[in-house]
C-alpha cells in the first residue's frame, strides 16, 4: 500500500482547524477561571476566543480551506466551540456569580443554554447581506457588557429574556465585519467596544462612569443598529 503524501496546501488547510481548534483551550482556561469566580480572567480568555472566532474565517476562505480538506468541517468545529465560549461559559458565570440573585440567575443561565441550542440548529441564521436572523446568541458579550455596567438584577433579567425572545423572531442583527452597508461606522464602533472593555479587564472592571457609559452605548448602538438597518433598507447603500 502507498501512503498518501499530505501536500503544502492540505497543511495549510489543516493549520487553520487546529487555529479554530486552540478555541476549546481557550473555552477550557475560561471554564476554570469561572469556577473559581475570577471573573476578570475569564472574560480575557473568552476574548482570546473570540478573537480567534474572528480571524480563523477569512484566513480559512483565502485558502479555500472546505475546497482543500472537504470532508472536515470547519463550521461544525466552529459552531461546537462557539456555543461554548458564546453560550455556556457566560451562562455558567451568570448562575456562579449569583449576578441576579440564585433563582433568576439560574433561569436565566437555563432560558440562555435551552434558546441558544435550537438557535445553533437553524441552518438559516444568516440574511443575503449577512446579517443575522434573530439575536445571534453573543451572550459573552451580553455578559460582559451587564458585569461591567451592573445595572441591577431586573434590568439584567429583562436584558435576558428580551434577547430569549429576540433569538426567535425575524429581526436582523448585525455581524460587524461581513455586513458591507455601513461597514467602516458600524466595525468602528465594535472596535470601540472592545478598547472600552478592554480598558475594563485591565481595571478589573472597576472602572469610571464614563467607560460604563462607552460600553453601554457602543453595545447597544451593535445591538440595534441591524434591526435600523433593516427598517431602512437603503441606509447605508450608494447611490448610482
Amino acid at each position: 500500500m502507498t501512503r498518501k503524501k499530505v501536500t503544502a496546501p492540505q497543511a495549510k488547510a489543516f493549520s487553520v482547524h487546529l487555529l479554530t481548534a486552540s478555541g476549546s483551550f481557550l473555552a477550557f482556561l475560561s471554564l476554570v477561571a469561572a469556577s473559581e469566580e475570577r471573573w476578570t480572567a475569564m472574560f480575557w480568555w473568552l476574548g482570546l476566543a473570540l478573537l480567534v472566532d474572528g480571524i480563523d474565517g477569512p484566513i480559512a476562505r483565502r485558502l479555500q480551506v472546505k475546497d482543500v480538506l472537504p470532508t472536515w468541517s470547519g463550521d461544525m468545529l466552529d459552531n461546537i466551540i462557539d456555543y461554548v465560549t458564546y453560550v455556556l461559559i457566560p451562562a455558567f458565570a451568570l448562575y456562579q456569580s449569583g449576578f441576579m440573585g440564585e433563582g433568576l440567575s439560574f433561569l436565566s443561565a437555563a432560558v440562555i443554554v435551552v434558546s441558544s441550542a435550537i438557535y445553533y440548529a437553524d441552518t438559516g441564521m444568516k440574511t443575503k447581506e449577512n446579517f443575522f436572523k434573530g439575536f445571534p446568541v453573543v451572550w459573552n458579550m451580553v455578559v460582559f457588557t451587564l458585569f461591567v455596567i451592573e445595572p441591577g438584577e431586573y434590568f439584567s433579567f429583562a436584558v435576558v429574556m428580551i434577547s430569549a425572545v429576540f433569538t426567535f423572531l425575524p429581526v436582523h442583527f448585525l455581524h460587524p465585519v461581513r455586513v458591507k452597508r455601513l461597514r467602516v461606522l458600524n466595525f468602528s464602533v465594535f472596535l470601540a467596544w472592545c478598547a472600552l472593555g478592554g480598558m475594563a479587564l485591565l481595571q478589573d472592571m472597576q472602572v469610571h462612569a464614563l467607560v460604563k457609559a462607552g460600553i453601554g452605548v457602543s453595545g447597544l448602538y451593535l445591538y440595534g443598529i441591524g434591526a435600523v438597518m433593516q427598517a431602512f433598507p437603503q441606509l447605508g447603500r450608494k447611490r448610482m
